[in-house]
Parts: structure tokens; sequence; C-alpha cells
């Protein structure tokens, strides 16, 4: 957003400031000394070439100022291209376990998730199996988000190595979220007590 709005204010601060100096009563040194009528004076060209002598530092500052050295973060990908540019993208073989039916859980779990965190703080009661079941499902939530993260934007084609990293990582990541569940459940009070003292704090 401010790079939006900084050239603009920029530029218009400078030629503001610019056809103020132009049509200003005072002369200056810039301003050629003449006794003719005001009329005459706006109808020569001197004045536009003052304007535009005026404005031009501005608008240099202004592209000086957005000139920037560009550095890569990291360095571009081997781009490597299989065949020829007539060739057709390779298709998948159609799997429903990978297409409608994971799909249809991911969304079966994300709709699940609203009436399992309402539930305990609705009912006023709290139920260690309610609980256990509120925690796996946003386990499971979490880790299908980050696993199409991983596939989203490390491609097993261009970078396999880092995506086999990643995936193995994410699933470290889950078994050690749902060891420290497991144990926050049974050794203390559980999540949703958890959450009910920190609101009532």
């Amino acid at each position: 957003m401010v790079s939006i709005v900084r050239p603009a204010m920029l530029r218009q601060t400078c030629f503001a400031a610019a056809s103020k100096r132009t049509f200003s009563t005072k002369l200056s040194s810039s301003f050629p000394t003449n006794t003719k009528p005001a009329a005459s004076i706006l109808l020569r060209p001197v004045v536009r070439n003052t304007f535009v002598k005026d404005a031009l530092p501005c608008a240099v500052r202004v592209a000086a100022f957005h000139a920037s050295g560009r550095r890569a973060i990291l360095p571009p990908l081997p781009q490597v291209i299989d065949g020829t540019a007539n060739d057709p993208a390779p298709v998948p073989p159609a799997n429903p376990s990978h297409g409608s039916y994971h799909w249809t859980f991911e969304r079966l779990v994300s709709a699940g998730l609203i009436p399992l965190t309402i539930a305990p703080f609705a009912a006023g009661s709290l139920n260690p199996t309610m609980d256990a079941i509120l925690c796996a499902t946003i386990l499971i939530h979490s880790h299908i988000g980050f696993e199409s993260i991983v596939i989203d934007y490390i491609p097993t084609k261009r970078l396999p190595k880092t995506r086999v990293l990643f995936w193995w990582g994410l699933r470290l990541a889950t078994v050690m979220v749902g060891v420290g569940l497991y144990e926050f459940e049974t050794n203390d009070v559980g999540v949703t007590e958890a959450i009910k003292r920190i609101w009532h704090a």
C-alpha cells in the first residue's frame, strides 16, 4: 500500500511546489523580469519552460528514490524443458482417493470444526471424549493445510530433495503436536478447560 501511495504523494508535492513557484506574484531568479501584462506572460513559452525546469528535479528525485538495486533472495532454479512446446501437458492417472474423496474429506473436516468448537462452550460441561475429538480434528485439519502448501510451492519435479525434506518435516511436526496434545489432555486440564481459564483470567 505504501509503495502505491508514496509515488503519487511525492509527484503531487513536487508539481504543487513547482506550480506555486511558477505562478507566484514574487519574482525569482529563474523567472525573467518582464513589464508586460500578466496575460501576455502566461501565453509565452517561457512560463512552460520554467514549470518543466522546476518540476524536473522533483521527477528525477522520485525516479532516483524508486531506482534501487534488485537482488534476488534465492538464485533462479535451472530451467529445463522436457520435449517441445507442442507436447501436451502430462495428465496424472485418475485416482478417486486423491481426487473427489480427498476433497470431500477435507470439506468434512473443515465443516466439522464448527460444531466441535462451539459445542463444549455452549453445553457448559467438559467431556474428555469431545475434547479429544476436537484436538484430533484440529490436528488433521492443520496437517492437510500444510500438506497443500508443500504440494503447491515445492514441486517434486524441480525440488525433489527439498520436497522430501519438507514432507518428512511436516509428518514429524504432526506427530510431535499429536503427542503434545495427548499429554496435555491426559496429564493436564485439556484444551477446552485451558481456553476457558484463559478467557476468564
